[in-house]
């Protein structure tokens, strides 16, 4: 039978049996693989061991299965989901199709990560745009300054489309999506989402939050493998779009040719569909693993998945606030997201040290730029939280000791 099926609870992490950090904190980075993931890959390894090529096709066809659980996990369709090599590629392909205008507009965000920034950019270049910056730091809080600076740079006309993150990457901050997208349609204008940081932690509906394109990647909420990714695209979207990118499987009955004579045709329309851009062959055992960690995370559910993470930091930041760590968590609830980032207190070591020193005690953390960023999921317990702020003070006290 497959999928397999598999029992999963919050803050149980029985499907984790070899993952040797007792608190794993960088989902947002990568996750680690289950061992549903590790059994969906190796099944395809056996059978495409035992069958060969008779093997391709039984995968070929669960890929749809994969694609239902993925729309599931956005409130889309399926046919509205196409999956992509990472986030880089879907952000890339829009970039690439989209039927732009010479002097069209495209609003970014300084202080995003670059994978939605250098395609728009390289966008720009081949077909004369204008890539111009707001500020991330504009839409914390609750001044209303980001969404306000969005709306004048929108009415002076010109701009095409808004590329934001769902979540920031550095601190957390969680976007206002809808408000930005309603703004961005109000003014003849659409929104690109990439949401790595997002999906299959955050209760997100692209229809409710009027997303026009989003792509996210597999290997951190997801908890798939690095090297597969989704790409929606909002049905009205679809015809707008140009198959710059479109390959050999782009093709309406792009396969019949290999099972039937006189097939061979290099005229068949390409699909208006958003999985025109499977344009070859893609990673069957990453795609099975991706299938596997998408339906137990709908089986768990991601409003239930998001409570749970929200009362895991909402025990971590209060201890850690308490020893002196500077928060970067938002103080308005609907910015908050899976992510806690921090500022060392005085007298810490330095982030290299103070991580690797986490590390030895069983702490898994990342530390972009600087900041200390914990980022727990669906398995890790809330009684966990008691141990790892005993391995930060244990850091601390290492630190604050006279030297022998």
């Amino acid at each position: 039978m497959w999928p397999p099926s598999a029992s999963v609870a919050l803050g149980d992490r029985s499907l984790f049996p070899t993952l040797s950090a007792r608190a794993y904190l960088a989902h947002s980075a990568i996750s680690p693989a289950s061992s549903l993931v590790q059994g969906a890959v190796q099944q395809v390894m056996d059978d495409y061991a035992r069958l060969g090529v008779e093997g391709f096709m039984p995968w070929l066809e669960r890929r749809e299965g994969l694609r239902e659980a993925l729309a599931k996990l956005i409130g889309a369709r399926a046919q509205d989901v196409g999956l992509v090599a990472n986030t880089t590629t879907g952000v890339s392909t829009i970039a690439l199709s989209l039927g732009w205008r010479p002097g069209d507009v495209i609003v970014v965000l300084r202080g995003e990560f670059p994978t939605n920034v250098t395609p728009w950019q390289r966008a720009a270049e081949l077909f004369d745009l204008r890539v111009e910056f707001l500020d991330v730091e504009d839409f914390a809080g609750s001044s209303g300054v980001g969404l306000e600076r969005l709306e004048a740079r929108l009415k002076a006309g010109g701009v095409r489309l808004v590329a934001v993150s769902a979540v920031q990457f550095q601190t957390g901050l969680r976007m206002p999506v809808q408000a930005m997208s309603a703004l961005a349609h109000a003014h003849g204008a659409e929104l690109f989402c990439d949401a790595i940081q997002a999906v299959g932690v955050l209760d997100f509906d692209v229809r409710a939050l009027g997303v026009d394109y989003l792509a996210a990647g597999s290997h951190k909420w997801l908890m798939g493998l690095e090297g597969c990714a989704m790409l929606y695209v909002a049905p009205e979207r679809v015809a707008g779009l140009r198959p710059n990118t479109a390959g050999w499987l782009s093709h309406e009955e792009p396969v019949s040719f290999l099972f039937a004579a006189d097939e061979l045709r290099y005229d068949r329309p390409i699909r208006q569909r958003a999985d025109f851009v499977e344009v070859g062959a893609a990673p069957t055992t990453l795609l099975a693993a991706l299938e596997v960690s998408a339906r137990a995370l709908l089986q768990l559910g991601t409003p239930a998945i998001e409570a749970h993470v929200h009362g895991y930091l909402d025990r971590l930041d209060a201890g850690l606030r308490e020893r002196g760590f500077h928060s970067l968590r938002s103080d308005v609830p609907e910015q908050r997201s899976a992510i806690l980032s921090l500022r060392l207190p005085e007298g810490a070591p330095g982030i290299d040290a103070f991580k690797a020193g986490l590390y030895e005690r069983g702490v898994s953390a990342t530390q972009p730029e600087g900041l200390l960023r914990m980022a727990p999921h669906w398995p890790n317990a809330l009684g966990e939280v008691e141990f790892v702020l005993e391995a930060v003070d244990e850091v601390l006290a290492g630190a604050s000791s006279p030297p022998k």
